[in-house]
């Protein structure tokens, strides 16, 4: 077994790799960028070292840079996690050259399976379904318009070495074809430095299934099940589980199969996932790719399985022999992953950086809630890299229960400082739609055509909202009252009536009344007993209500209360009837009127301007490109118009509403 083992990436995905090295007695080293110097995964190594600037093309990107790393710090093996150089055959055929180990397939079956081009034919050699497609490089925008009217729409243009929804677009016309493949190469170009894309039919209605593959150099090959990734927004999985509800067990037995089949095509030697599109209607099932690394939602797998998938390919990189066979392989209980992101999901999903000034994720607990995370409060949430946080995971008998142990924990996961998408995770836990478990990957779309916003989950009982913020600024009351009581001349009595105004500008009237370890608020005829230790500052509200338990988040904004309760977001304002009566008074101020320029939607990098001064630009063309978190946004013009200045420039780094361009 290796004495010492680099970790080629950053964040959860690092820090997950150094806790079972930790646990297998392995040591291990951290590589990290200028960006990364205070980050979690390199605390928590043996021993760090800097490979260069935050750009990953200059860090995590450079071989040559890891490779010196190895040699200087005497690492024997790297694993490479996912993204960055997992799945690089140049990577793991240098390691190969220099006598390091590379923690992941031979260098041939990254080749083989890591172009999805070669991939799709070597598929088909296998004997395993595939999509009907144009499997060779495109070379222009104009043959992509071509290939795509001969395949017929819609169709999907794809990076060959893409992954994690990167140098992905779906084209239901010419234009969006055309646009399209150059928006693909691009990404492709900036994230895996191979800029090859190629066209095939989009299954429309699809499921998307993956199979985890698990191969040794003694030529075993088996497969660990299925996980459920059909829940997806721009092609990035958002939710994922295990098993999957779509699934029977001749269907899974037979996609299993298939899977093994490929692996063993290109003698497959590590974990890996072979994936699927699946016809929701008629089950047939069509080979997507093959992921030769690990996967972000291998802990499902895990949980189901009882396995540790990143100590098997550590022991299989060793020389090991897999220690089960196929018919070893049982199926326990249900798991989930939510994806928690930094992502502002009333903002059009646009990505948030800055500083996590609160991060407290549910408490573990084992085989039921599992939290992987790079980050630590107080830490950066950087625009250079991908929007992850953390990944909650969790796992129960029965599926219905891993939902709600997923709402539970999400209930309770708190973050501030930048925005994230806990609340979406947390409206599509009870989405009806994903509760059945008949759902495509087109839900996301097809349930918010229009985005994501608050007044999408009504609470199931907005009078507990109401009775809840009353009773929190009660409490506060009184905390001031207990502090100006301990100056003479200064007492203070906290009144017991008060008015709660609700977003829609509704005014609610309530009286709040001590009671034994808690308050009792009378509001619409009904009395809420409210029992709770909550000390003012905290970000979680716990407690009963009426003698039920009940948890939720709060912040305190002035006199407003944001609560953040199964998705709902709600902001309420209490106030004594005398100030509600005033500020029903008092004039509205007009927002400033930002419609003659075109502000960033995001903090990101400015890439492209493609627009002049003096310029007449049409509706719906390009005027400016932004890269965050390692994607391409494009801004098109909402309207036709006349370019009067540009008022930032390409290369420049932008926060949220900057402004980009000003018209007239």
């Amino acid at each position: 077994m290796f004495k010492k083992i680099l970790i080629a990436n950053r964040g959860e995905i690092a820090c997950r790799v150094i806790k079972t090295a930790r646990r297998m007695g392995i040591k291990t080293v951290a590589v990290y960028s200028e960006a990364d110097k205070d980050a979690l995964h390199v605390s928590l190594a043996d021993e760090a070292v800097c490979i260069g600037a935050a750009p990953s093309k200059e860090s995590y990107l450079v071989m040559d840079k890891i490779i010196a790393a190895c040699k200087e710090t005497g690492a024997e093996a790297v694993h490479p996690g996912y993204g960055f150089l997992s799945e690089n055959e140049a990577f793991s055929k240098r390691l190969e050259e220099e006598g390091i180990v590379f923690i992941g397939p031979k260098h041939p079956s990254v080749a083989a399976m890591g172009d999805k081009i070669a991939s799709k034919k070597l598929a088909t050699a296998a004997k395993v379904n595939v999509i009907p497609g144009y499997n060779d490089a495109i070379a222009s925008p104009e043959q992509a318009v071509g290939i795509a009217r001969d395949i017929g729409y819609p169709v999907m243009i794809k990076a060959s070495a893409g992954g994690g929804g990167k140098g992905l677009r779906v084209a239901w016309n010419d234009q969006e074809a055309h646009e399209g493949f150059a928006s693909c190469k691009t990404e492709a170009k900036n994230a895996f430095g191979d800029d090859r894309v190629f066209i095939e039919k989009f299954v429309e209605s699809p499921r998307h299934i993956e199979i985890q593959v698990l191969g040794d150099a003694h030529g075993n090959c088996l497969y660990l099940h299925e996980r459920e990734c059909s829940i997806q927004r721009r092609h990035q999985k958002v939710i994922e589980e295990a098993p999957s509800p779509f699934l029977d067990e001749k269907m899974r037995k037979a996609m299993g199969e298939q899977a093994v089949a490929l692996a063993r095509a290109v003698n497959y030697q590590s974990a890996g996932t072979v994936e699927f599109v699946v016809d929701g209607k008629t089950r047939d099932f069509y080979f997507l790719e093959m992921n030769t690394r690990l996967q972000v939602e291998h802990p499902v797998t895990e949980c189901i399985t009882g396995l540790d998938l990143v100590e098997l390919m550590i022991r299989v990189a060793a020389g090991e022999k897999l220690p089960f066979k196929q018919a070893d392989l049982k199926l326990d209980g249900w798991a989930m992953e939510c994806r928690i992101n930094a992502e502002d999901p009333f903002r059009g999903f646009l990505p948030s950086t800055g500083r996590l000034v609160k991060f407290l994720p549910p408490a573990e607990a084992a085989g039921q809630v599992r939290v992987d995370t790079g980050v630590y409060e107080g830490g950066e949430i950087s625009m250079y890299y991908d929007s992850m946080i953390a990944k909650l995971i969790v796992h129960g008998p029965t599926r219905e229960t891993a939902i709600a142990r997923m709402r539970d924990a999400l209930n309770g996961f708190v973050i501030r400082g930048v925005a994230s998408n806990i609340a979406f995770q947390a409206a599509l836990m009870q989405h009806p739609r994903f509760v059945s478990g008949n759902f495509n990957t087109g839900l996301i779309a097809e349930e918010y055509p229009q985005g994501f916003d608050a007044s999408m989950v009504p609470h199931d009982d907005p009078a507990m909202l109401v009775a809840v913020a009353a009773a929190m600024h009660r409490q506060y009351l009184a905390r001031n009252a207990t502090i100006s009581g301990q100056m003479p001349g200064h007492e203070y009595r906290p009144g017991t009536d008060f008015v709660v105004r609700l977003e829609d500008g509704t005014d609610h009237e309530v009286s709040v009344a001590a009671a034994d370890g808690g308050w009792d608020v009378r509001f619409g005829g009904e009395i809420y007993a409210i029992r709770s230790g909550w000390q003012f500052g905290q970000p979680l509200y716990q407690g009963t209500l009426n003698g039920e338990p009940f948890c939720m988040q709060v912040e305190r904004r002035g006199l407003k209360y944001r609560l953040f309760h199964w998705g709902t977001q709600a902001d309420l304002m209490v106030m004594s009837a005398r100030a509600a009566h005033l500020q029903a008074l008092m004039p509205k101020k007009a927002p400033p009127d930002m419609s003659k320029f075109l502000l960033s939607p995001m903090p990101g990098l400015l890439t492209h301007v493609a627009v002049a001064p003096g310029q007449e630009v049409k509706a719906g063309e390009v005027l400016a490109k932004i890269e965050a978190m390692k994607m391409e946004n494009v801004l098109k013009a909402e309207r036709d118009c006349v370019v009067e200045a540009l008022l930032a420039k390409p290369g420049e780094s932008l926060s949220v509403d900057q402004p980009i361009i000003g018209f007239r």
